[in-house]
């Protein structure tokens, strides 16, 4: 009753105030006339808004900037985390994680509606799938800090990098909700036809089972499938935009995929292998601090005393590779002399040893890699050891090779230049003084080059030859090819 008499109050009074605005009525007429409607008086219209200018950007750029701006725009992370962060206590990530959009709204673009609702990434923040379809200006002017000053990023980026991102969220989200189930198994979608598209599309980077590369930076392993089956959000949004700061790998938006096939493709990548024992194992045996992302080791492995040619300290002496050396041959082989000899035997020997014979000798008296490796990680060493090869068929004693020049160029220049540059010199492995190129650590040491190139640089996405279904011979026709580049 108290709600009503309210309410009522209220209209009485906004009757009032309308009558109070119309305009005096006229003298009343005699009784016998109906009394006179009053008109009431015409509000004056107001005027319309001027129309926002439509932007103009690239939502596919905006899909890559979303990930990681700062990858992508090849900035540095701000000093201090984005100022929002310190409003939420759930996700304990700091620095860059804190400025990227995905790690605050999820690849799913749900926030705290969706996939990052729990577990680690939880931060409590809202999804940003409520701004789909709308105004693209209205998004640019959130992003600059209109709704909260606190989510201005034009301190960070410049307008076109928030144009882009604003037409992303806008005008390209997909909700790929609709075909990833709770289980994260794709709900739909045809295997077949997302082989299909895979073939045409990724193989040649990914390789034939997805391998080739591994962008975990622990030891891992990630590969295309291990995204797929862990995180299909993260793939779907990948597959759409591309990866930052990889201009190699092609958008699927840009490509003219339909929203059913990444449901194709994402239930055929859930079809393939997780994991790679045998190149996981070629970069521990290469530097397993590097590829296990540990802290520097602050004592020498214990047999190091038992040598004392090698005078290397530190990290080195705990390198499978220092010990037993590229060639695998230890002492017998391009280690049995020079600042790198040690004495110690190598491993080629061993290939046909089984599998607990092999694991034994990891975890030896003063040989034991258990501390340190964990049992998935110790099998990959185990496997990287069963294959090895004898690599005396293919790398001569003067350090020239057996290789086909020519077939190497054409494989270095569809799978290597991307990166290395046509010349070899894109990437320093060096310093500015002492430059290392490709050509130069494959002209001084053929061997250690013939390993990157079969198995991958630990700690880095680097192709895995043997995972791309190369032969030892076309590895050899590479190494062949790269010792034509500079040196310097």
């Amino acid at each position: 009753m108290k709600k009503f008499l309210v309410v009522t109050g209220l209209l009485l009074v906004l009757v009032a105030a309308l009558a109070a605005c119309a305009p005096a009525a006229a003298p009343a007429p005699a009784a016998t006339a109906a009394p006179a409607v009053v008109a009431p008086t015409a509000v004056p219209a107001t005027e319309a808004p001027t129309a926002l200018p439509e932007l103009s950007g690239d939502a596919i750029r905006g899909g890559v900037l979303y990930d990681h701006w700062m990858e992508a725009l090849g900035v540095d992370a701000p000093a201090d985390n984005q100022a929002l962060w310190s409003t939420q206590t759930s996700n304990k990530r700091s620095g860059a994680d804190s400025w990227r959009c995905k790690e605050c709204h999820g690849w799913d673009y749900k926030g705290v509606e969706g996939a990052y609702g729990g577990g680690s990434h939880k931060t409590g923040f809202v999804g940003v799938k409520q701004v789909a379809g709308t105004d693209a200006n209205s998004v640019l002017a959130a992003l600059k800090g209109a709704t909260n000053p606190d989510h201005d990023f034009s301190v960070v980026m410049d307008d076109q990098a928030l144009t882009d991102i604003a037409l992303f969220l806008s005008g390209s989200q997909l909700d790929s909700t609709a075909f990833i189930g709770a289980d994260k198994k794709a709900s739909s979608g045809d295997a077949a036809k997302g082989q299909t598209i895979y073939e045409e599309n990724c193989i040649d980077c990914h390789g034939p089972e997805g391998l080739s590369m591994n962008f975990a930076d622990d030891g891992g392993p990630e590969y295309f499938g291990t995204i797929a089956s862990d995180n299909p959000w993260e793939f779907v949004h990948k597959a759409r935009f591309g990866q930052p700061a990889v201009e190699k790998m092609p958008s699927l938006v840009d490509v003219g995929l339909s929203d059913a096939e990444y449901a194709d493709l994402l239930a055929y990548a859930q079809t393939l292998p997780t994991s790679s024992p045998v190149t996981e194992g070629g970069h521990l045996y290469d530097n397993w601090i590097k590829a296990t992302g540990v802290a520097d080791m602050t004592e020498n492995q214990p047999l190091w005393a038992s040598q004392t040619t090698n005078t290397r300290t530190g990290n080195d002496t705990w390198r499978c590779k220092e010990c037993h050396g590229w060639d695998y041959l230890g002492v017998d082989g391009r280690y049995g002399s020079g600042s790198h000899k040690t004495g110690f035997p190598g491993l080629l020997s061993s290939a046909g040893k089984t599998s607990e014979e092999l694991l034994a000798a990891l975890k030896g008296k003063d040989h034991d890699f258990s501390a340190n490796l964990g049992e998935p990680q110790l099998n990959g060493l185990v496997a990287f050891i069963q294959q090895m090869q004898d690599l005396k068929p293919y790398i001569n004693d003067d350090k020239t090779t057996t290789g086909d020049v020519e077939k190497g160029k054409t494989a270095y220049t569809a799978n290597c230049a991307s990166c290395h540059g046509e010349d070899g010199k894109s990437l320093n492995f060096g310093s500015d003084t002492e430059p290392e190129y490709i050509g130069t650590l494959t002209a001084d040491n053929p061997w250690e080059g013939f390993n990157k190139i079969a198995y991958g640089q630990p700690g880095e996405p680097m192709i895995a030859g043997i995972n791309m279904g190369w032969s030892w011979q076309d590895i050899t026709d590479i190494l062949a090819y790269a010792q034509t580049l500079p040196i310097k």
